[in-house]
């Protein structure tokens, strides 16, 4: 695998850091998976993934969300993401997917996003599909209820303590019930994954796990509200690919039932292929779970059923997998 790192610099001079994972040079390019991360993460956390994917011939590129990781210019503005920061997210990776397709011309385009990550994708499936060929979705969910006061919460508070303030309380609010499940817990990140030394690595990373702000808990419930509108996913192409995967354990997806309806949401919308994967006892971070190589596989099937060239029609999951499709 060769890595490498470059900033891309977005229209109103933000320099967005961005990780660069590709196959030997010996090898032909099939494809790009672009991956957007998760809140309170970093893209650098991706690399054990990318090295499966570029075995595999796939080319990936990821990059630090705005108030993430190496893109901020000092640590504490972690968390921070400025203004509008999730319509800002998404023209950077709009932007990236621009550079990703012209480094890599005449392959397919496939976008991911885990978490937050996966929301971003959500809304780009409606407002900005055009270069991708297909979409990916880890540890995600579908409509949910109590947005609205969250959402009024936040901007209360915005209004009291100002939008730059680290927000213990929505923090509480959103990741706070995440471990009841999990007892007894050893730490505040046990909903992540089984595998403690993983949970682990997150905690020690300075660069994950930090309080956002207000207005990024603010801008993040609008977009939450803004993704499951049915103006909005009317828009979603019917013929573009899509998988879904998470754990059945976890509390984001709510333990299965929030990804159930999400797809039921685009059985509903006529979407033509989509396959998801929910994984017995799996928490939130898949790709980081005991079991992440088997993850991981099964996400480079998909891709390969999915990639022009390799399968001009896909072919149906083979019967030692356990994916579900519509």
């Amino acid at each position: 695998m060769q890595e490498s790192t470059f900033a891309l610099v977005a229209s109103e001079g933000t320099r967005i850091y961005v990780y660069r994972w590709l196959p030997d040079p010996e090898c032909n390019v099939k494809g790009v998976v672009q991956i957007a991360h998760g809140m309170g993460e970093t893209a650098a956390r991706y690399a054990e993934f990318a090295d499966i994917l570029t075995q595999n011939g796939y080319a990936v590129y990821a990059n630090d969300h705005r108030g993430h990781g190496k893109t901020v210019e000092n640590a504490k503005l972690l968390g921070n993401a400025g203004i509008d920061a999730f319509r800002w997210m998404a023209s950077d990776m709009i932007n990236l997917g621009e550079v990703a397709a012209k480094e890599n011309p005449r392959v397919p385009l496939f976008l991911m996003g885990h978490s937050m990550g996966s929301f971003l994708v959500q809304h780009l499936m409606y407002a900005g599909h055009e270069q991708y060929h297909a979409f990916i979705l880890s540890g995600t969910n579908g409509r949910r209820g109590l947005l609205r006061i969250g959402e009024k919460l936040a901007f209360l508070q915005c209004g009291i303590q100002g939008a730059t303030h680290p927000s213990m309380l929505l923090n509480a609010i959103v990741f706070g019930g995440f471990n009841r499940s999990f007892r007894p817990a050893t730490t505040p990140f046990d909903w992540l994954s089984r595998d403690t030394q993983e949970v682990q690595r997150f905690i020690d990373d300075p660069l994950c796990g930090v309080v956002c702000t207000a207005g990024f808990f603010r801008d993040f419930f609008k977009l939450l509200l803004e993704v499951h509108l049915p103006h909005n996913m009317e828009r979603i192409p019917k013929h573009k690919p899509v998988y879904l995967f998470s754990g059945e354990k976890d509390p984001v997806g709510l333990h299965g039932k929030g990804v159930l309806n999400l797809v039921s949401q685009y059985k509903k919308l006529h979407l033509e292929n989509i396959e998801y994967r929910l994984y017995p006892d799996g928490r939130h971070e898949m790709l980081h779970e005991i079991n992440r190589t088997e993850v991981a596989q099964h996400v480079v099937n998909w891709l390969e059923r999915n990639t022009p060239g390799l399968n001009t029609h896909p072919s149906p999951v083979s019967p030692t997998e356990t994916a579900d499709s519509i």
